[in-house]
């Protein structure tokens, strides 16, 4: 697959297209099964709160894919992600009802750089904290 954005139809300022993802206990676990990672923290609401947080919380790693699904969709190609980079600043906190958590998500294109390549700024925000810092995105385009 080659990206579908053309580097030459976006400049600097380019909004791409908002997404909310939803996260509920359920989800966390399907993702635990997939990564391997099973720490209490991301399905145990006693341990979790044992450790001092406020509830079961969302994997990082999990976090960070999430946010850049808006890149990779937009672009068309998974393959087209360079770099990509996060720093972690909040928990998304997953709450055991049947709405969870939500991670809203949006991008745009904070610079052209050489080799048909933009790096894509993202805002992460989850109950209206900012859950990660510095998203930042190197994208090969067409």
């Amino acid at each position: 697959m080659t990206a579908k954005i053309s580097y030459d139809d976006v400049e600097v300022g380019t909004e791409l297209p908002a997404q909310t993802f939803g996260v509920t206990r359920a989800t966390l676990v399907r993702y635990a099964g997939a990564s391997g990672d099973f720490n209490p923290i991301h399905w145990n609401e006693k341990f979790a709160k044992e450790v001092g947080l406020p509830d079961v919380i969302a994997h990082g790693m999990f976090t960070m894919a999430e946010a850049v699904r808006v890149v990779t969709d937009w672009t068309g190609d998974p393959g087209a992600v360079v770099e990509y980079g996060v720093r972690f600043t909040k928990p998304v906190v997953v709450p055991n009802d049947d709405q969870g958590a939500t991670i809203e998500v949006s991008g745009k294109v904070a610079a052209k750089l050489d080799g048909n390549t933009v790096r894509v700024d993202l805002v992460a925000m989850s109950a209206g904290q900012k859950v990660l810092g510095m998203s930042r995105a190197v994208v090969r385009l067409a």
